[in-house]
């Protein structure tokens, strides 16, 4: 990710965490939307999921500049994911709620530059998480 771009995730995501919660309710309906089987992943109360989204959220945006800073957070998260039941194709999925939250909290701030650096922010973490999930399954 360019500077740029790393940025613009920062500005945008300020602007979204005052209304954290709506963004992880917007976030959640549409996932369940797209793919209703995935509401049997989460047995937890949604509320307290939403707010553990967006704190993950929060601590991958501030580091984004600096990835190596929670990788190892990452491929916990990875492993602990896969062990839950997610499967790759989860994640595309993910992609695509995540993309429409935001842009449903941001409006017109969710340019195609923002929508452009908030995919590469994600693919990189995504991606981060998927290899340590396929060792998980693998061992």
């Amino acid at each position: 990710m360019s500077p740029e771009q790393v940025g613009l995730v920062q500005m945008t995501w300020r602007k979204v965490q005052p209304v954290g919660d709506t963004a992880a309710e917007l976030f959640y309906g549409k996932l369940f939307s797209l793919d209703p089987e995935v509401r049997a992943l989460f047995k937890n109360d949604m509320r307290e999921q939403g707010r553990n989204l967006t704190a993950m959220i929060s601590v991958a945006v501030h580091w984004l500049g600096q990835p190596e800073k929670v990788v190892i957070a990452l491929r916990q998260l990875g492993r602990r994911h896969a062990a839950y039941g997610v499967q790759s194709r989860h994640y595309e999925i993910v992609a695509v709620a995540l993309l429409w939250a935001l842009e449903s909290c941001l409006g017109e701030a969710f340019t195609p530059e923002a929508r452009a650096a908030w995919t590469a922010a994600y693919d990189m973490l995504a991606k981060t998480m998927q290899e340590a999930a396929a060792t998980h399954v693998s061992a």
